[in-house]
């Protein structure tokens, strides 16, 4: 079982690399992009890329990255070898600060603006809530999943 440890400490590096990259380039190119777009493209454009964005290649790196910090943080637990405290946190703060936030935040935003009516419904929501509520819980999922690189880095380094 320890000699996983580094073998899924590095799989760990690089899924959460991916995703601190994906947010970080929402948070500081895509967003702002959009924002200068009259609401309804923007809209169009958030709702597009919403639904492209769910392939496998996304869904193995996000999910298969949260599936890695849960396994390396119960491994942490139970091995408590050299590196295995960043690696507990490593998989805490994604699960946390990355699917959690995803799931409670974002995705419920996006659900809600893929279902709202078309011209104002839309427009109000784009402008009053995404634009702030989904880009400021996108900068945390950023900063979460940059964090948790960080300590996944450490972690295997030690190991």
């Amino acid at each position: 079982m320890v000699t996983l440890v580094p073998v899924l400490a590095f799989a760990a590096v690089i899924g959460s690399g991916l995703m601190a990259g994906l947010f970080f380039v929402f948070s500081v190119c895509i967003m702002q992009a959009l924002s200068r777009l009259p609401p309804e493209q923007g809209v169009a454009v958030m709702n597009a890329i919403n639904v492209v964005i769910q392939n496998p290649l996304f869904l193995i790196a996000f999910m298969g990255t949260a599936l890695l910090g849960l396994v390396l943080l119960v491994m942490a637990v139970i091995w408590g070898g050299q590196g295995s405290y960043f690696l507990a946190a490593g998989g805490l703060v994604y699960l946390i600060g990355t699917l959690a936030v995803t799931i409670a935040v974002n995705v419920p935003l996006n659900e809600a603006l893929a279902a709202a009516p078309a011209g104002q419904g839309a427009t109000e929501l784009w402008q009053q809530r995404y634009l702030t509520e989904w880009v400021r819980w996108n900068h945390v999922r950023s900063f979460a999943s940059t964090a948790a690189l960080a300590l996944f880095v450490l972690g295997f380094a030690r190991t």
